[in-house]
């Protein structure tokens, strides 16, 4: 039996962004990727950086919104996955913003081919992947519990 490949280790951040308008119920933002996935805007630390930095930074650069209010943390979720043949452990830590104007608009020289608000429900429906509709559902609860503005 061969030895399993030790992988290598990626750190990212990321946020849910959420919005409310003239009291409705709050829209989350999602990004899709170039592979036509829903998701949630992330990116890697740069050095030196704290990860809640990273978040606000890696979202304002995927998004265009630049008026973000950094919540605190939802959530860490890590997954193994395979680029170029080498086998990458990526975790990645969430933070809840809010984000009150602005039109978000998608980083398309990093693969980003729409930015789109949905309500709370659809948003859920929409995500592509597991671990970031359980970050999403979990954003969901903590805006909730934050109530009006």
């Amino acid at each position: 039996m061969g030895e399993r490949p030790t992988p290598i280790e990626e750190t990212s951040a990321g946020g849910v962004v959420f919005r409310r308008r003239n009291g409705d119920q709050p829209a989350f933002l999602l990004i899709r990727d170039s592979y036509r996935n829903w998701g949630l805007p992330k990116g890697h630390l740069e050095a030196g950086e704290a990860a809640a930095e990273a978040a606000l930074r890696e979202v304002g650069e995927e998004t265009g919104l630049s008026d973000l209010v950094l919540h605190g943390p939802i959530q860490e979720i890590d997954w193994f996955f395979r680029f170029r043949r080498r086998l990458i452990h990526k975790t990645c830590v969430f933070y809840l913003m809010e984000s009150a104007s602005g039109e978000a608009c998608p980083q398309r020289d990093e693969g980003i081919t729409a930015c789109r608000w949905l309500p709370f429900e659809a948003a859920l429906k929409a995500v592509s992947y597991a671990n970031a509709r359980e970050v999403l559902s979990r954003a969901g609860t903590l805006v909730a519990a934050r109530g009006e503005p």
